[in-house]
């Protein structure tokens, strides 16, 4: 679900609600129970990495870097089809 920010025009109250897109926007205040909630410029999509994180070797193309980390005894690749199986 997106955040939305909010102002509150009685109070000044700043305020980050999450709620769904197709939601009606929020009137009243948290703080001072106002109905006077007005949704401000949106952020933009919030991002989050989750995890050890990315590297450019990761993803190599066509042999380069990255390499599996879970080869099997023969040398292939579990993570890829064999590129004779196509």
């Amino acid at each position: 679900m997106p955040t939305y920010e909010y102002r509150c025009t009685a109070c000044g109250e700043h305020a980050e609600i999450f709620h769904k897109i197709s939601d009606a926007p929020k009137t009243k205040c948290p703080k001072c129970g106002a109905e006077a909630l007005a949704r401000g410029p949106g952020g933009g999509a919030g991002l989050h990495f989750k995890g050890s994180g990315f590297y450019i070797t990761d993803y190599g193309r066509g042999g380069e870097g990255g390499g599996c980390k879970s080869s099997g005894s023969d040398g292939s690749c579990p993570c890829k089809p064999d590129k004779g199986s196509e």
